[in-house]
This record gives structure tokens, C-alpha cells and sequence, in this order.
């Protein structure tokens, strides 16, 4: 009877710990440093194994300079969608309810969420930036045309679909030398075609990281001109990972996923132990900016990344 009961108990606990709510409030730490800039690049289909196996200084200096995880996890299934809408809402799809490449935004016309109205999109990070700063400049830049329909059309003051990872990546460096944007995501795609046409593990596979590589550096160097390099905190992520030519499923080399975080107020070198989903990500970026995430979140900040 009494194991009946704990088992009961411990039920209810992880049930309710599930729920949207369980974002953790996003309480400053006393002395904590918080960065004037936030920069979110995300490279579809990077796993961990290209960046230890391909050749990429800039990704080996933001690690040595920052924190970092080869573990983090992407929610199933493991394809794009998901993943990036994870990413940047703070919650899973079993909130989002985004499971498929194949969604559309007619998808949720007559469903409500957060508490918003019928057909508004379930609110991103991009949305808590510009509640907590009106007059912020945000900035997104992206490679994939379909990761566009995820976030708000109405929150960010640049929101550009590009076309190619060099020209993603040139303009959103050119965007921040210029105008020193308080929050930025740059999306790159073409690790992920590489995976999808030669497979994952081969030299092209790690050829394109190595490029990716190169297109961080181009945004890095953008920081060093702007005068940022000292108010800014840049994050490196994934969507998911991959296996032979394809993702989708449950494998580690699909699920595992890098998770870099380097700058103002990060502890330097460090392996995190701490668990890690994608969309932790997004409640990360929340509590650098001192910002509120939503109360239908369910990630929660990496502090164990942060100096105290």
C-alpha cells in the first residue's frame, strides 16, 4: 500500500512538472553580468561528431572561451520544424503542437495558445525580447525559407529570409557591425543539405561544418568591429543531428545536438553537466536579458553555464 502511494506521489510530480508553467523564474543572480547583445546561431543538422571531427577553430575557441555541451537534446520527432519552433518558443510540441515539416500556419487557425487569440502563433523569444525592450533592434537572418513562418511576423525590426549560407551569414554580419542589434538569430542550412546528399560522417558532411565554421568567424570578426565583443554573448546550437542520409527518428547521432555558449558573464571552458533540451535555449536568452518568459513555457535557463 504504501508503495502504491509513493508511486502515486512520484506520478503526479513528473506530471505536473511537464506542464506549461515550469519555466523557471527568471531571477537575476546577485552580481551577474548581463550582456547588451545576445546572438543565437543555429546550423540545421550539426551534430556533435562534425564539430569534433571536422576542422573548426572559431567553434574551438567560442568552447575554450565558453561553456559548452555535446549532449544537449532535440525533441522527437527529430526534423526541422520541431525543433526550431523548440528553439525559439521555450516549450516541446506537445505544447506547440508543431510536429511536422509539413505544418502551416492555417494549422492553428482556430486553436489559441499561451492565452493569445485564435491563430496567433505560440510566442517566441523574439516576442519576450520586444515585450521587455520596445525599442530594441532584433534581428533575424535565415537560409531555410520555412523557418519564417515559426516566429512572429510583427516583433522583429529585420526579419529576412536569405538566399544561400554566405549570403545569410555576409548580411547578418554586415547588419551587426552596422547597427549593433540587441538580440540576433542567424540560421545556416546548408550542413544539413550536405547531410541529406552525401550522408552524415562523410568528408563533405565535414567539409560543410568546416565552412559553417568559417561563416561564425565572419560573424565574430562583425562583433570585434562593432566595439560588442565585450557586452555580447554568442550561442551556437543545432536543430538536430543525423544518421546515414536522414533524421527524424530517435537515434543519438539524430536526438544528440552541440550547445555552445560564449561572452559577457559565461564561465570560460567548461563541459556542462547540466541537462540541456533545445528549448532551454530560448529561456537562456530570457534570463540574460532579464526578461520574463511566458508562463506556458516549459524550458528553463542554463545557469550552470553562467559566472556567478
Amino acid at each position: 500500500m504504501k508503495y502504491l502511494l509513493f508511486l502515486s506521489l512520484f506520478i503526479l510530480s513528473f506530471h505536473l512538472q511537464a506542464q506549461p508553467g515550469a519555466a523557471q523564474p527568471n531571477v537575476a543572480r546577485p552580481g551577474a553580468a548581463q550582456p547588451r547583445h545576445v546572438i543565437v546561431i543555429g546550423i540545421d543538422g550539426l551534430s556533435p561528431d562534425g564539430i569534433q571531427k571536422a576542422s573548426t577553430p572559431v567553434l574551438d575557441s567560442l568552447i575554450k572561451s565558453g561553456a559548452y555541451s555535446f549532449n544537449a537534446k532535440a525533441v522527437y520527432p527529430s526534423s526541422s520544424s520541431p525543433n526550431w519552433a523548440s528553439m525559439i518558443t521555450g516549450t516541446s510540441p506537445a505544447h506547440h503542437e508543431i510536429w511536422s515539416n509539413e505544418w502551416k500556419r492555417t494549422d492553428m487557425a482556430n486553436r489559441s495558445y499561451c492565452g493569445g487569440a485564435n491563430g496567433q502563433l505560440f510566442p517566441t523569444i523574439f516576442r519576450v525580447v520586444r515585450e521587455k525592450m520596445p525599442q530594441a533592434t532584433i534581428a533575424t537572418f535565415y537560409d531555410w525559407d520555412d523557418f519564417g513562418r515559426l516566429l512572429e511576423d510583427d516583433v522583429c525590426t529585420v526579419k529576412e529570409d536569405r538566399k544561400g549560407e554566405d549570403d545569410t551569414a555576409q548580411r547578418a554580419a554586415g547588419y551587426i557591425a552596422k547597427e549593433k542589434p540587441v538580440f540576433t538569430f542567424i540560421h545556416l542550412d546548408h550542413v544539413d543539405h550536405a547531410g541529406h546528399e552525401s550522408g552524415h560522417g562523410t568528408p563533405v558532411y565535414y567539409a560543410s561544418v568546416s565552412k559553417a565554421d568559417s561563416l561564425i568567424g565572419q560573424v565574430m570578426n562583425a562583433v570585434r568591429r562593432a566595439g560588442m565583443t565585450n557586452e555580447t554573448v554568442v550561442i551556437v546550437t543545432a536543430d538536430h543531428g543525423g544518421i546515414n542520409k536522414g533524421h527524424g527518428g530517435t537515434t543519438p547521432a539524430e536526438i544528440n545536438i552541440p550547445w555552445i555558449i560564449s561572452g559577457k558573464g559565461i564561465r570560460k571552458n567548461v563541459r556542462l553537466q547540466q541537462p540541456i533540451d533545445t528549448f532551454d535555449t530560448a529561456v537562456t536568452v530570457a534570463h540574460l536579458f532579464r526578461a520574463t518568459p511566458p508562463a506556458c513555457w516549459t524550458g528553463k535557463p542554463v545557469l550552470e553555464a553562467l559566472q556567478k
